[in-house]
């Protein structure tokens, strides 16, 4: 369907792509990953015909019907809902002609008209859209406004409603979750599964990656490399060709040596909480990834103060909001050594509950306490915003400490990536994840004892979020953390609590049940539709034959499930071992790896089998 053949591209004087041949075929979806700058994005422009290469290395059929997010809409005064449904273009343009054959009176191609407006669903079109629409985070209420009455972030995610409302062979989708909140995530690699086209995706999100696609491309020294399988798959394969590498292997080691002893401390303390079992099993697979990111620019930690107050904070029936509560009566207290991620949609209030803890929102009513010795360290969604962008990265750790040596805070930020010159250089030239870097260098400067973060891995790459993510592990304080990056909050978080209607409270369960949570409670409507239909139609059957044979058939998969995982577990531990990376046991570790893959995707299959069947059952019930 798609083909690239010898494709060479220079860019500003840099090499891009040198004799690069990749073919995606029809229905594969394909994760584009590579470090920034590699070109992920001058593809997708070579493949929209927006830079011009030898027309003889790029081919795909003249008809290819091809969709594209644009990551930018100008506010007008166009309604919201129409502009989604201006998404399918053919579906607007019979429209239009109906409307003037209507006029015209012209009744012998109306009938055609009307025929070709049914071939294209143009009857279920406004309900797509606005299931669209609700589906990334609207309300009824936004379908007849315009777009220029909705902020920047949410007319990105209009055009993403649109970009999904476009009937196409091939989408092309360049950091989809920018601006989307952890519901409309969930919701959104959904809608990706059940999509018929092919697919290219860009993202930083592992998670979001690993549900959506069944191919890796990984650019990479000016060239393409086609991997089988999602995400997680590509880094084990990846991991495992890093640790061939025998230079590279005394400093895996050292690596993985690191992840273990930390696996090893929390599995002591660890409850059966499925939670808890969550975050063991995202530290089991960060440490068989560990060797695929040593060569990654960023290496740092997160010290902790040496004082600390126990408890940190305590909210005691306080109503928290601005002039008027988002949420009343709210008990929480946050402890040393505590790790609590918080859920909820957008709007619903969580980061005006950290904005409460930390202060600078006063609580409206209730009771606040803080430990003498707390020392809080705030990540907020708008904290590269608070940067002096007059001053360099030196001078901001300077400021901090006029002690630290010139060598001191260059060998400090050198953990971070800003290294030579990059360290004198004025903030304003910075981009976003450079800016971002910066704010957690002055954090883990200032050794805090609890860390508050929103969003953190907003404008952040691949690598600076691997880093992140075992900065935050190893970090011996509290943590409390709203993140749409699921891969973060599994492999940070002990306890999650659910914000919404006003109200916080312990959310009993993993990231997997939020998801059937939040997909629950958008088909809810549909439910409720087909609920009433059935009444219409008449008394229910009965289905106690069906409900038994499909309680067997759950029984007899939990019991697959369990062997299958059994295995699985087995063969991480075993990739896990510093000797199968030797030169002799080569075939045994390309053995094992092909072992992994296939268990990995039998779990998959059967995960989903089990879904299915479940919901089958939820309806007969």
């Amino acid at each position: 369907m798609l083909s690239f053949n010898n494709l060479e591209l220079v860019l500003g004087g840099k090499t891009l792509f040198d004799d690069v041949s990749l073919t995606i075929h029809h229905h594969q979806k394909v994760g584009l990953v590579g470090a920034n700058g590699t070109g992920k994005t001058s593809l997708f422009k070579i493949i929209k015909k927006e830079i011009e290469v030898d027309q003889s290395t790029v081919s795909f059929p003249s008809d290819l019907r091809i969709s594209y997010l644009a990551q930018e809409v100008k506010g007008t005064d166009e309604i919201a809902l129409d502009y989604v449904l201006s998404g399918d273009a053919n579906l607007v343009d019979i429209q239009k002609k109906i409307e003037k054959a209507e006029i015209d009176e012209n009744y012998e191609i109306l009938g055609e008209l009307y025929e070709v407006y049914s071939s294209l669903d143009g009857y279920s079109a406004k309900s797509k859209a606005e299931q669209l629409m609700v589906g990334l985070g609207f309300k009824s209420g936004d379908f007849n406004k315009p777009l220029k009455d909705f902020s920047g972030g949410w007319r990105v995610r209009l055009n993403l409603a649109k970009t999904l409302m476009q009937p196409s062979d091939l989408m092309l989708l360049d950091e989809p979750t920018n601006h989307l909140d952890l519901d409309a995530i969930l919701w959104l690699s959904n809608w990706i599964k059940s999509f018929k086209g092919a697919l290219i995706l860009i993202s930083h999100d592992r998670d979001f990656l690993d549900d959506c696609i069944s191919y890796v491309a990984h650019l990479y020294q000016q060239s393409i490399e086609l991997y089988s399988g999602n995400y997680s798959q590509f880094e084990i394969l990846r991991a495992a060709k890093m640790a061939e590498i025998q230079s590279n292997f005394i400093k895996q080691q050292k690596e993985v040596a690191h992840m273990q002893s930390f696996i090893n401390r929390f599995k002591a303390k660890a409850t059966k909480a499925r939670q808890a079992q969550s975050r063991v099993k995202a530290l089991e697979k960060m440490e068989l990834i560990a060797p695929a990111h040593i060569d990654s620019p960023f290496n740092f930690t997160i010290s902790e103060t040496d004082k600390i107050s126990n408890p940190l904070v305590t909210l005691n029936r306080a109503g928290l909001g601005y002039s008027e509560p988002i949420l009343s009566n709210v008990a929480f207290t946050i402890c040393p050594g505590d790790r609590i991620g918080l859920l909820g949609p957008n709007g619903a209030g969580k980061s005006t509950l950290i904005k409460s803890i930390v202060g600078t929102l006063p609580i409206l009513d209730g009771d606040r306490e803080t430990g003498t010795n707390i020392k809080v360290g705030y990540f907020s969604q708008h904290q590269v915003d608070d940067l002096d962008l007059s001053i360099s990265a030196f001078m901001h750790i300077q400021r901090l400490d006029e002690t630290k040596t010139e060598k001191q805070i260059r060998t400090y930020l050198g953990g971070f990536a800003f290294k030579g010159d990059k360290v004198k250089d004025p903030i304003r030239l910075f981009s976003g994840g450079e800016k971002a870097r910066l704010a957690f260098a002055i954090i883990s400067f200032q050794k805090p004892n609890i860390l508050l973060m929103d969003e953190p891995t907003n404008h952040l790459d691949m690598e600076m979020r691997h880093a992140l993510t075992v900065a935050i592990q190893t970090f011996k304080g509290a943590i409390l953390l709203i993140s749409h990056d699921r891969h973060l909050l599994n492999s940070s978080v002990d306890t999650f609590y659910l914000i919404d209607n006003g109200t916080l409270e312990i959310f009993d369960g993993d990231l997997d049940d939020y998801k059937n949570y939040i997909l629950d409670i958008k088909s809810s409507d549909n439910k409720e539709s087909k609920k009433k239909k059935s009444i219409k139609d008449g008394p229910k059957e009965d289905n106690s034959e069906k409900i038994k044979i499909l309680n067997s058939s759950i029984s007899k998969l939990d019991k697959r499930l369990f062997r299958l995982n059994t295995k699985l577990t087995e063969a991480n531990h075993k990739l896990a071992d510093p000797e199968l990376y030797t030169d002799d046991s080569s075939e045994d570790l390309q053995d094992l790896i092909r072992n992994q893959l296939e268990l990995t995707n039998e779990v998959e299959a059967a995960e989903k089998e089990w879904m299915d069947k479940a919901a089958e059952l939820d309806i007969l019930k």
